[in-house]
C-alpha cells in the first residue's frame, strides 16, 4: 500500500495541474505564480478521482506482449564529428539532439532510469536513451520547457554541466535559474514568454504553451513553462515541450511565422476528462502541426515511459488516423525510432 501511494504521488508531480492564481491582471504573471494565456477549468480532487478509476479498472494497461520499441543504433562517430550538416536525433521521450548552425542543442534532457525524484520508484524507462549520455557530442546549448521530472532531470543536467570542454548554456523559463544555481550550474539564460536570446548565431525564443509546473506539492506554477523556437536565418525548429491544445499555437505562427520542423507530443493523453487540459492527443497534435504552419513535424512524448492510461502502442495508430482525416501525408508528420537521426540536408 505504501509503495502504491508513493507511485501515485510521483505521477501527480508529472501529471496533476493546479488551479492557476487568477487575478484581474491581463498577463500570465499573477501574485501566486504563473497562469496560461487561455485558462481552462479544472476539477478539484480530479487526480484522486483518476487514481480511483485506475485502481477500479486495473490500469495502467499492461504492455502489449507483441510490442517492442523500434530503435536504431546511433552513428555516434558521425554525431560527434558533425558540425556542418543539419540533423535531428530522437533520444527518447522529449529529448532531441538538434544539430544546426554548428551547434549541438538538446531539448529537455532525460537520460536516467526513472522520471521521478527517487531512484527506486516512479515511471521507469522502457527504452534506453539513444545515444547514451557518454556517447553524446559536446553539447553547446540545452532548452528546458518546464520543471516536471520527465522533462527536467537533475542527474542529466548535472552530467551535462560537467562535460569535458565546459557546460552548455541552459535556456530556461522564468523562475528556473535559481533551481540551476542551487545545483552549482550558472551558465543559464532565463526568459519570459516571447523573449529571445542568441547564442553563437542561433536564436532561442520562449513561447507560450498550455501547461503548468511543479516539482513538489508546494511550488505549483511558481516557475514558468513554454515551448522553444530555435532558429537561424535559414532554418527554424519549434519544440512544444508538454502542452494541452490551445490558441497559443496559432498565436505563435502569427507572431513568429511558420516553422520548418516542429516536435509535437502525441502521448500521455488518457483519460481525456483529466488529461485534456495539459496533454494533447494525436488528433490535437495534428491541429498544432497546422496551427504552427509546420512544413514537417516529429512525434515525441510517447513510447519511452508509461505515464497515463492509453496503451503504449496506441498513439502512432491514432496519429495515422488523424493524418488521414486531415489529408496530411504521413511523411509530413514523422514517427522516428528511438536513436534515429534525420539528416535534414
Amino acid at each position: 500500500m505504501r509503495f502504491s501511494i508513493a507511485v501515485a504521488v510521483i505521477v501527480a508531480l508529472t501529471a496533476w495541474p493546479s488551479a492557476p492564481g487568477m487575478t484581474t491582471e491581463p498577463t500570465h504573471h499573477t501574485s501566486q505564480g504563473f497562469r496560461n494565456n487561455y485558462p481552462t477549468g479544472w476539477i478539484r480532487g480530479s487526480f484522486w478521482k483518476w487514481q480511483w478509476e485506475r485502481w477500479r479498472k486495473g490500469l495502467p494497461p499492461a504492455l502489449p506482449t507483441a510490442w517492442h520499441a523500434a530503435t536504431v543504433t546511433p552513428d555516434v562517430a558521425w554525431l560527434k564529428n558533425n558540425r556542418s550538416e543539419r540533423a535531428i536525433t530522437w533520444v527518447g521521450h522529449a529529448t532531441f539532439l538538434l544539430q544546426v548552425g554548428g551547434l549541438n542543442v538538446l531539448t529537455d534532457p532525460h537520460f536516467t532510469e526513472r522520471a521521478s525524484p527517487f531512484g527506486f520508484v516512479g515511471p521507469k524507462r522502457l527504452v534506453p536513451p539513444l545515444p547514451a549520455l557518454k556517447d553524446l557530442p559536446h553539447i553547446d546549448a540545452v532548452v528546458v520547457s518546464h520543471n516536471h521530472y520527465d522533462h527536467l532531470d537533475e542527474g542529466s543536467v548535472r552530467h551535462l554541466a560537467a562535460q569535458a570542454g565546459g557546460s552548455p548554456r541552459f535556456f530556461v523559463p522564468l523562475g528556473l535559474k535559481a533551481w540551476f544555481a542551487g545545483k552549482g550550474i550558472h551558465d543559464v539564460v532565463e526568459l519570459d514568454w516571447w523573449q529571445s536570446a542568441a547564442h553563437e548565431g542561433v536564436t532561442f525564443t520562449l513561447a507560450p504553451v498550455q501547461h503548468w509546473s511543479a516539482r513538489s506539492p508546494w511550488d505549483r506554477n511558481k516557475t514558468l513553462w513554454g515551448g522553444w523556437r530555435v532558429e537561424r536565418s535559414d532554418f527554424s525548429f519549434f519544440f512544444c515541450g508538454d502542452t494541452g491544445y490551445s490558441a497559443d499555437f496559432a498565436d505563435i505562427q502569427h507572431r513568429l511565422g511558420p516553422v520548418d520542423i516542429a516536435a509535437i507530443p502525441i502521448g500521455a493523453y488518457e483519460p481525456r476528462w483529466f488529461m485534456q487540459v495539459m496533454h494533447v492527443n494525436p488528433e490535437e497534435a495534428v491541429k498544432i502541426h497546422r496551427d504552427l504552419g509546420a512544413a514537417h513535424s516529429i512525434a515525441m512524448h510517447w513510447g519511452t515511459f508509461v505515464l497515463t492510461d492509453e496503451p503504449i502502442d496506441e498513439p502512432p495508430h491514432k496519429l495515422a488516423t488523424a493524418l488521414r482525416a486531415a489529408d496530411i501525408p504521413h511523411e509530413r508528420f514523422r514517427l522516428m525510432k528511438h536513436g534515429e537521426t534525420w539528416r535534414l540536408e
